[in-house]
């Protein structure tokens, strides 16, 4: 069963020590074997042939030899972080071997054996929050940090990781909190019908933090992109140059190429990154009606890519006849999805097909030769917009956080409901209570065990 933790995370005792290895397995120059807990110091001082660890201070480092019954395992570096100078706001201590698997799984088998147990996936981080250290909204945007492969990934997990979206939260909480306590002063004053929290005031201050909590909703479907990039679909007829397209965006020979039509029978993506955002570019099998039952399924998951791409490439040929590009352009306006419809092949043009086809809203390349290439690029960012989102702005990018914001709004219209349609003091801070209670578990005010055992089970062990 789990355990809900309503208490400060300061009040948990550790008492044992955990060891794993905080670099990436495998050979390399160096890794880093890092320890946390109460004996973290005795442990590698019992192995460790250089200075008296014990007596020497945080953040230092010295150098040294782990031994193992006299024998030599390898020459480090130990770095000390005595509590609570340190991530996890434990003794720590970090020691930087030779990057040999053998010498890595030597030294930590040797530290569990002196008494250390390995650690789980991250426990690290978890130590971290339960000894308030961060809340759980920035250890969560530890494993993003780990994992961001752009710029805007990287900046935003930076951002929550140094508490700008819980110092929002945590505001509002503070408003909130003032609120109930009153109410519940009402409540022990139940019988002289009393109020003690001004109904319009509380109005006032819901509607100021839905403003706020609308406003955290709505920049999940940028955070989402920024975090996990952005999914970009180029689609059209058959043989029109959607795999050139591809090639020529990654700079690599990714996708099939071939004058036959219908080369392209199923979806191909690859990632690429474009001023600091992460777009995930998917070339699609080609549009059209077809006998060919493989082709068929081939042009339904097309339809279904382009359903759920943020942004559409939609490459026309230039010697279609102009009834033709018209149908099509109705056809992506129709998709409610925000598109560029691009002329491939534009080295074909003549003068008079350019004069006609300035009646329509185009982009012109020519993939072949890669021209057109860069301007496509920045046609892209703008369509997309996140390059003019600051950074310093909070966004939400955790389904979790997403979910919690959207129950707090609802708890919080509860409440204005309950003062619109008069209802007792209970009631009212029954639904006040809960908006809390949603907001307490964005930042692990609030927590369970299952919850903290599905979030950290995703680090890699050693963070």
């Amino acid at each position: 069963m789990s355990q809900t933790h309503a208490s400060s995370p300061n009040s948990v005792v550790i008492s044992d020590t955990i060891v794993a290895l905080a670099t990436a397995s495998g050979v390399g120059a160096i890794a880093v074997i890092r320890l946390s807990g109460p004996q973290s110091v005795g442990i590698i001082n019992s192995v460790f042939k250089g200075k008296d660890l014990s007596k020497q201070a945080s953040h230092t480092i010295h150098f040294g030899t782990i031994q193992e019954d006299g024998t030599i395992l390898d020459e480090v570096l130990v770095s000390l972080f005595i509590a609570p100078k340190s991530y996890t706001k434990e003794d720590v201590v970090e020691i930087s071997t030779h990057g040999s698997p053998f010498i890595v799984e030597s030294i930590i088998k040797l530290l569990i054996k002196k008494g250390a147990r390995a650690a789980k996936p991250g426990e690290f981080t978890l130590r971290a929050f339960l000894n308030g250290g961060m809340d759980l909204s920035q250890a969560e945007a530890v494993a993003d940090l780990i994992s961001s492969n752009s710029q805007a990934s990287h900046q935003m997990a930076m951002q929550q990781m140094r508490g700008g979206f819980s110092t929002q939260l945590q505001h509002l909480r503070e408003q909130l909190i003032h609120f109930a306590s009153m109410i519940e002063l009402e409540l022990d004053f139940s019988e002289e019908d009393v109020e003690f929290a001004d109904r319009d005031d509380l109005k006032g201050l819901i509607y100021q933090i839905n403003n706020v909590l609308h406003k955290l909703i709505r920049s999940f479907e940028q955070g989402n992109v920024m975090k996990n990039g952005v999914p970009v679909v180029i689609a059209g007829k058959p043989n029109v140059g959607k795999s050139t397209l591809l090639n020529v965006l990654l700079n690599e020979e990714r996708a099939i190429v071939s004058e036959i039509a219908g080369t392209t029978r199923d979806t191909i993506e690859d990632e690429m990154i474009i001023h600091g955002v992460n777009f995930r570019f998917i070339d699609t099998a080609g549009i059209r009606e077809t006998a060919d039952k493989i082709e068929a399924i081939g042009v339904e998951r097309t339809h279904e890519k382009i359903g759920r791409a943020k942004l559409v490439i939609y490459l026309i040929d230039p010697l279609e006849t102009m009834n033709e590009i018209s149908e099509q352009l109705n056809y992506l306006r129709g998709l409610n999805i925000p598109f560029l419809a691009v002329v491939n092949k534009s080295d074909l043009l003549t003068e008079e097909l350019s004069g006609k086809l300035k009646q329509f809203d185009l982009a012109y390349i020519s993939a072949k030769n890669a021209e057109g290439i860069d301007e496509l690029k920045e046609a892209i960012l703008e369509k997309v917009n996140l390059h003019k989102i600051s950074t310093d702005d909070v966004l939400v990018s955790n389904i979790r956080h997403l979910e919690a914001l959207q129950k707090t709004e609802g708890a919080l219209n509860r409440v204005l409901e309950g003062i619109e349609n008069p209802i007792t003091s209970d009631f009212l801070a029954l639904d006040i209570k809960q908006a809390l209670y949603y907001l307490g578990e964005i930042t692990g005010a609030v927590t369970t065990d299952d919850l903290l055992e599905n979030i950290f089970s995703k680090f890699c062990i050693g963070k």
